[in-house]
């Protein structure tokens, strides 16, 4: 899998135009690796630092093997994906189920930077993604609107398992997002990581102080990593 995004990173530094019908596959391949991904996005973790060179191998962790490959050979490989909405869909939906689950597994105790790094990570990697679909789509408005509409009607097929807490985070995120207009959807969806940050934030015994400061870092991580897409 590492060497197929690497092949396909560099190549579409040269404008190649990737196959139609490997965009569905790869972004189901990509969504396997989603824990990776969320790491490699979010661009925070030594360990997917140091592994991320062509001649660094997979590695073992936790009895898991992990990949990980230079961030920019990661979102020109994600950006080839992600002009097939179906296939921007899938990887949406694997990082929202990722952070979902980083938020959930944050102690009942944390504080400092255990508490506000979960947060702040998903909102970074959820950022990158914004500016990916930035880049992917058309702009011809008439195919941004049937980008979007293809993106929301495949989020909106997902089905969370509210039996547990990663499952209601994710639940109550779609039906935010299926609840709002239609028209300004597109805009809702590039608010997830605070959206999903500000319901977390709800069913944690913090004070307000506590809860304002970190919200205003979830929305200025969100916020750099879309502008950072587009240098």
């Amino acid at each position: 899998m590492k060497d197929v995004v690497f092949a396909l990173g560099w190549v579409q530094s040269q404008k190649f135009d990737l196959d139609p019908a490997l965009r569905v596959p790869l972004a189901t391949a990509l969504a396997d690796y989603a824990p990776d991904v969320h790491e490699m996005l979010a661009g925070l973790d030594n360990e997917y630092i140091v592994n991320a060179g062509d001649n660094k191998s997979p590695w073992e962790a936790d009895g898991t093997y992990h990949l990980s490959v230079w961030n920019s050979v990661l979102t020109e490989t994600l950006r080839a994906v992600a002009v097939d909405p179906q296939a921007y869909a899938l990887l949406r939906m694997a990082e929202t189920h990722i952070a979902a689950a980083q938020l959930a597994a944050v102690p009942a105790d944390a504080n400092g930077v255990d508490l506000s790094l979960p947060p702040t990570k998903n909102a970074r990697a959820l950022g990158i993604l914004d500016g990916i679909a930035d880049t992917a789509v058309s702009q011809d408005a008439q195919e941004v609107r049937k980008w979007n509409t293809t993106v929301f009607d495949r989020l909106f097929t997902e089905k969370a398992d509210q039996s547990e807490p990663a499952g209601r985070l994710t639940a109550t995120w779609l039906h935010e997002l299926k609840s709002t207009p239609e028209q300004q959807r597109a805009e809702r969806l590039r608010a997830q990581g605070p959206d999903m940050a500000r319901t977390w934030a709800q069913t944690r015994a913090m004070d307000e102080q506590t809860r304002q400061k970190l919200l205003a870092e979830v929305a200025d991580s969100a916020r750099n990593a879309h502008e950072e897409m587009k240098h």
